[in-house]
């Protein structure tokens, strides 16, 4: 009998069928691929750290079309196991990121613009009546948040996610706060 009970009981946790839902198996240690999002969509980099259960670091090498610039991001992420489904995980962090934009582009609320021969072009209002052709390039610093949901394929070395990153940005004296959202695709090993 006990060595029945031994057996039975080293079954399941070989299979990982007597984890409980609040622990984390993501099935995979690091994951590379593509982001595709409103405000950021480029390179993710996502890597478990080893003795800490459902722990992650998330690194985003991300481009923003709109304000012609890119930006690096760096998360936390704790993940979590959903309704026992396995490969199906809800993970939750935090972070920070800089970056780097060009001034005509990114002041989209400030910018006015005339059809040229050439195309349109470009101009940053500075005082009331007053505007310029800004091609500086500044640096944008922020905070930033992140609610997901992953779901790594049984058969597949691939995690498929979706997320909201919403962050908050410092650039030029300016501040503002943006919602972004993305799916990613990750190969995992």
């Amino acid at each position: 009998m006990l060595p029945g009970l031994l057996a039975n009981a080293q079954s399941k946790k070989k299979s990982g069928s007597g984890k409980s839902g609040g622990s984390s198996n993501s099935g995979y240690n690091t994951g590379i691929g593509l982001r595709g999002g409103g405000y950021s969509s480029g390179l993710t980099i996502k890597h478990f750290l080893s003795g800490k259960n459902g722990v992650a670091i998330e690194g985003l090498l991300t481009t923003e079309y709109k304000a012609k610039g890119g930006r690096l991001t760096l998360l936390g992420e704790k993940h979590l196991s959903v309704a026992d489904v396995q490969g199906l995980q809800f993970y939750y962090g935090a972070g920070f990121h800089a970056g780097a934009y060009q001034g005509r582009y990114y002041f989209a609320d400030d910018r006015y613009y005339y059809k040229g021969r050439k195309g349109d072009i470009y101009l940053v209002r500075s005082n009331r009546d007053s505007y310029f052709y800004d091609e500086s390039t500044y640096l944008a610093v922020g905070a930033d948040l992140i609610l997901g949901l992953e779901y790594k394929l049984q058969d597949l070395p691939f995690v498929v996610g979706v997320d909201y990153k919403p962050f908050f940005e410092v650039f030029n004296g300016y501040t503002g706060f943006y919602n972004d959202a993305a799916v990613s695709l990750r190969f995992t090993f």
